[in-house]
């Protein structure tokens, strides 16, 4: 009887967790330009309520065919309420920017939630940060600011939407951080979509005939319907591919991997939309990446320096 070497089913594993990361970089600019195809004639509450809605219908037969459990402790619905509040606040952020701004400039800002965690994780839940990790936040944060000036003159305030997406999706990876250890990821996916549906929903309906252009909901025509779907189905299956990959493959293997959903989004922003990136823009993209890679560089640093120091014999 053949024998499978544990080291090749470790490698297997790993090898899926790329696979589904990539996938992840794939689907997740696609959820974008779905979301920028139908704000030309639906508001931005509107699609928003979209995602998250479709995300709940689609996750549910999921949970039932696993047979998970939706139970939660009591002490959980208040950080799964604030955990979907973030998500809202961050989508309909960035769904406002891409109404206007293309697409890999709006994701290019948004690119400063990693520098925003460690930020936190350091001056304010007291995270062992070095001071190499730091410096390299602080120039991705020059990277951004070459993104916004081009950005800010093109299209005024609105280019500091993706700004509002980022500082509410590193807050929302911390939230993540605690409850993906107590609820299984396909039941944290369905309840995210479930909590910001009924958050989303009462606006919409207090904004109606309100006129306001990123509110006042409408009803959909045609292709629209086509794009508000593809904004929900695009959303869970990206979420869903990265939940998985991280599940079988380290966070550090992953972590470089997430870069490729930038360069994906300039191509589609370009063959879709026609848009592409300036060279100021290009050079904070340029900044963006090099500060994060680093970033991720010193982390595996620091955490093989950790290992050694817990493996040596004392003395």
């Amino acid at each position: 009887m053949t024998q499978i070497s544990p080291i090749t089913v470790s490698t297997d594993r790993i090898l899926a967790g790329v696979a589904l990361m990539l996938g992840f970089c794939i689907t997740a600019p696609l959820l974008d330009v779905a979301a920028k195809l139908a704000s030309s004639s639906v508001p931005v509450g509107q699609i928003t309520t979209a995602r998250f809605v479709i995300q709940c219908v689609l996750m549910a037969p999921v949970v039932w065919l696993m047979g998970l459990s939706l139970r939660v402790a009591r002490g959980l619905w208040l950080a799964l309420v604030i955990r979907s509040g973030l998500l809202f606040v961050s989508t309909f952020c960035f769904i406002a920017a891409i109404r206007v701004m293309p697409l890999a400039d709006a994701l290019a800002i948004v690119f400063v939630a990693p520098f925003i965690v460690l930020l936190v994780g350091k001056f304010y839940l007291g995270e062992d940060v070095g001071p190499r990790r730091v410096g390299a936040a602080l120039v991705g944060f020059l990277g951004v600011l070459f993104v916004i000036q081009p950005s800010f003159s093109a299209f005024g305030a609105v280019a500091l939407f993706p700004l509002g997406t980022a500082v509410g999706f590193a807050f929302y990876i911390l939230v993540t951080r605690g409850l993906s250890r107590q609820v299984h990821p396909v039941s944290l996916q369905f309840y995210t979509g479930l909590i910001a549906s009924v958050l989303c929903l009462p606006i919409l309906i207090m904004a109606q005939g309100s006129g306001s252009v990123l509110l006042d909901p409408v009803w959909p025509e045609g292709i629209a319907w086509t794009w508000l779907f593809g904004v929900g189905f695009f959303a869970t299956v990206s979420h869903m591919m990265m939940t998985y990959a991280l599940s079988l493959a380290p966070s550090a293997t992953l972590a470089p991997l997430q870069y490729l959903e930038l360069p994906v989004a300039t191509l589609l922003g370009y063959l879709v939309f026609g848009d592409f990136p300036n060279t100021l823009t290009l050079t904070g993209i340029g900044i963006i990446i090099g500060a994060g890679l680093y970033m991720i560089h010193r982390e595996r640093v620091t955490a093989r320096q950790l290992i050694t120091e817990r493996a040596a014999p004392p003395i």
